[in-house]
């Protein structure tokens, strides 16, 4: 399946969405064809190729020829049901539009269906709009996942005045969605952008597993003040199933007054309590006391158990913790014949070919139900093992049709 993610390390806005697609691969033909679908007088793409802080990207403008009119949510219904577009495109177009009606509707304290489009902000956002909506159909894209989006300050004029940033309206589309502070007054997320996110995207986050393909950087229109390239990265790539957790969170604390005997049964009680892996390595504390570094790794949703179990069966007054990314190889569960029984084992896909590795408590009953070094049984599995692959590696060959 086709995802994308978005990098919005300077914000998002319909126009940098736009550019982003091109950037990525987006023939420029698409968006040519969705502006003269809309049916609009009066109005033309400019698209343009400029760097910024030393990377490429692609910068689209619409060029307004004509006056326009102010429009309702009722009024871009209209043009958008008579709009020569595929029946998807004007659907998720208008449901934008519903958004950002929504939104300005419960900031402003009036009815969605009298909410202004104003004049030349109207028709900017009709073809932005409709625009990335084609151009994500057209790249095939069926997922969308976005990075946290940044907040600055300051205040913005528009047609209702001077307004506070983030635009009470971004406020209003992105309640719920992750954040975070950035010490610039300069607006970064235009509504229209917050708009498109809020209803296209089906995540905010980290980037999800994915084999990349291509990446492209779409250019807003002003310059930061702060010298940072004002541009929004879209990556585009295939993306994988994993089975398990690929954000985990690493809990930490030394130990310095601990008994290290009951190791065994800490150990047990945190795997018990969701605990992916556990280690304890030793180390040097201050003034030269021998110590210990716990170290848990879990899923997020299961730190709360694996923290308690920590404070409560080790001497830690205080933990570290962080999330991270890991990346894990592809296992299942199989079954090993020996000259003693069977084993449970993992057959796990690395780049040069799967590897079976047996289970050890398996691996260790066996030992001690025949009376035999535990090694002799690792031993088995591993010839086992070698058998297997010398039997398929046959019956590969038998299958192949002879060269001419």
């Amino acid at each position: 399946m086709k995802i994308a993610y978005l990098d919005c390390f300077s914000g998002i806005s319909g126009d940098m969405l736009l550019g982003a697609l091109l950037a990525a691969g987006l023939p420029e033909l698409v968006l040519h064809d969705t502006v003269n679908g809309l049916g609009l007088a009066g109005c033309c793409l400019e698209i343009s190729r400029q760097t910024a802080g030393s990377l490429a990207a692609t910068r689209v403008r619409v060029q307004v020829t004509a006056p326009q009119p102010s429009r309702h949510l009722g009024d871009i219904k209209n043009i958008l049901d008579h709009a020569r577009l595929a029946e998807t495109v004007r659907q998720e177009s208008y449901a934008v539009f519903v958004r950002l009606a929504r939104a300005e509707a419960a900031v402003h304290g009036v009815p969605a269906e009298e909410v202004h489009f104003h004049e030349v902000g109207a028709l900017d956002a009709l073809v932005d709009v409709a625009g990335v909506i084609a151009g994500l159909h057209h790249l095939g894209i069926r997922r969308l996942t976005c990075s946290p989006l940044p907040m600055p300050r300051g205040w913005v004029q528009c047609a209702h005045g001077e307004l506070p940033l983030p635009a009470p309206a971004v406020c209003e589309l992105l309640r719920g969605l992750p954040v975070y502070g950035e010490d610039i007054d300069q607006e970064l997320v235009t509504p229209t952008g917050a708009a498109l996110v809020r209803e296209k995207a089906a995540g905010f986050g980290a980037m999800p597993p994915m084999r990349m393909q291509c990446t492209g950087y779409g250019a807003g229109s002003l310059e930061r003040r702060d010298g940072r390239p004002n541009l929004l990265r879209l990556v585009i790539g295939t993306g994988y199933h994993a089975d398990e957790a690929q954000r985990i969170e690493v809990i930490e604390t030394n130990l310095d007054d601990w008994n290290p005997e009951t190791w065994p049964h800490v150990s047990e009680r945190l795997m018990a309590n969701g605990a992916l892996d556990v280690s304890l390595v030793p180390v040097l504390m201050k003034k030269g006391r021998a110590g210990y570094l716990l170290r848990v790794c879990c899923e997020p949703a299961r730190s709360p158990a694996v923290k308690e179990t920590i404070l409560v069966e080790t001497s830690a007054i205080g933990l570290r913790f962080r999330t991270e990314q890991r990346l894990t190889l592809p296992r299942q569960p199989v079954m090993v014949r020996t000259r003693w029984g069977t084993v449970r084992a993992k057959r796990i896909d690395t780049p040069a070919g799967p590897v079976i590795t047996p289970e050890y408590e398996d691996c260790r009953r066996l030992a001690r139900e025949k009376n035999i070094p535990l090694k002799r049984v690792y031993e088995a599995v591993a010839a086992g093992n070698q058998k297997s692959e010398t039997r398929n590696q046959k019956s590969d060959t038998g299958n192949r049709q002879p060269e001419p």
